[in-house]
């Protein structure tokens, strides 16, 4: 065997992966952007960060909420699949193998074989082949909501402390609100594309792509909010 051939894949970090993903996504792009408005507005530096603040604390909060509603409902939809599935297999055990076998035939068997492995893999464990080969339920897929909050809530707060403290360092060596702005702009943007690139690499997807995306949203979305806290600002002077 080739000791450089690498054959592991990636499926087991799918679910925390894209929690993590969309939380430091998110926390970048939501507290820049709320930076950025509140700032361009013309509001006090107190105002600015603690609205910066406050929208972390709110935004993992929710992160974590939104994240674990979700899963959970997806993980009580797999549970009652599977119970259903173990009462039909309890009532009708050799209509279960038959559709098993079926299974196995449209994935290429002949018949003779799909029975023989239908009959192998019951006798193994007929509630997890069932599982698997007709609900699409395996122990990667599965659905874990305490994992998927905890890396969502985590993972925000990670990339939103990021233009916080791009913020609350360019007021501190007392930076003009233009430079401020820009600072926090482009240091924000950097960190996304970097996360965009690690996660990318993570996964095995194609690096610059997702860097070079994740990074013009974030862009957009800052320029989106500068225009609107200005236009905001001018109208209440």
């Amino acid at each position: 065997m080739n000791p450089h051939y690498n054959h592991e894949h990636l499926i087991h970090r799918i679910g925390w992966l894209r929690a993590a993903t969309l939380g430091a996504n998110d926390g970048i792009i939501s507290i820049s952007s709320l930076l950025v408005g509140m700032a361009s507005s013309g509001a006090e530096w107190s105002v600015v960060m603690t609205s910066g603040l406050a929208g972390l604390v709110a935004g993992a909060a929710s992160m974590a909420a939104g994240e674990w509603v979700s899963v959970m409902s997806q993980s009580d939809a797999e549970e009652a699949e599977l119970a259903l599935e173990i009462k039909h297999i309890e009532n009708n055990p050799q209509q279960e193998l038959m559709e098993l076998q079926k299974i196995y035939e449209g994935r290429g068997l002949k018949p003779d074989l799909a029975r023989q492995v239908a009959v192998a893999l019951t006798e193994h464990d007929v509630v997890e082949s069932h599982a698997r080969d007709e609900l699409g339920i395996t122990e990667h897929s599965k659905a874990k909501p305490a994992q998927a909050a905890l890396a969502s809530a985590l993972t925000f707060l990670s990339g939103g402390v990021v233009p916080l403290l791009l913020m609350w360092l360019t007021q501190t060596l007392h930076f003009d609100l233009p430079a401020t702005l820009w600072c926090m702009g482009l240091g924000s943007v950097l960190t996304l594309f970097v996360t965009g690139a690690l996660v990318a690499r993570a996964s095995n997807a194609h690096v610059w792509r997702s860097a070079f995306r994740v990074a013009i949203w974030g862009t957009i979305s800052m320029a989106a909010s500068a225009l609107l806290g200005r236009a905001l600002g001018v109208q209440m002077a």
